[in-house]
């Protein structure tokens, strides 16, 4: 199957990862058997790394404190950044984690119970290991949007047009 093709595939499943095989074949206009093949081996060569649902926990009586946590580390020798980061993806509050380019070297996303035990999170454990020279943790106070989907239902006015 062509590049293009995979393309499809992967744009499709990451607006619908529910979306049925035969549809998929139907609206790229290939066999069933194709896409279920072109997906699994996109699997297995870990282009296509999980399947996940989007959930609005503000709509939910859960309460979870997301944060993004700014991170400035001295890179390892031999190793750069890859050995921090692989230790720090396996802390289980932790969501997400880039290196970036900028001010600081990572950004670290996590989830908690509460502002307590973010910050716990923070001085406990990343700040305390040996190459994190400083964080910066900024707590998000509501989603608008995430992962492309709209989170907040777009209010309409509606009071009545006075005019004189």
């Amino acid at each position: 199957m062509n590049e293009l093709m995979r393309e499809k595939i992967l744009r499709n499943l990451e607006q619908n990862s529910r979306i049925n095989v035969g549809d998929l074949a139907i609206m790229l206009g290939v066999s069933e058997a194709e896409v279920a093949n072109e997906i699994s081996l996109m699997e297995k060569e870990h282009i296509i790394c999980g399947y996940t649902t989007l959930i609005n926990w503000d709509n939910t009586s859960k309460e979870i404190v997301t944060a993004l946590i700014e991170v400035k580390v001295t890179p390892e020798r031999g190793m750069g950044f890859d050995t921090l980061a692989l230790r720090v993806s396996k802390f289980s509050e932790v969501t997400s984690i880039y290196l970036m380019s900028g001010g600081f070297d990572f950004m670290v996303l996590i989830e908690g119970k509460s502002m307590k035990e973010v910050s716990r999170f923070v001085f406990e454990k990343l700040a305390t290991l040996e190459t994190v020279l400083s964080t910066s943790t900024h707590f998000v106070l509501k989603k608008y949007k995430d992962h492309g989907v709209d989170l907040v239902e777009e209010k309409t006015d509606e009071r009545m047009l006075v005019s004189a």
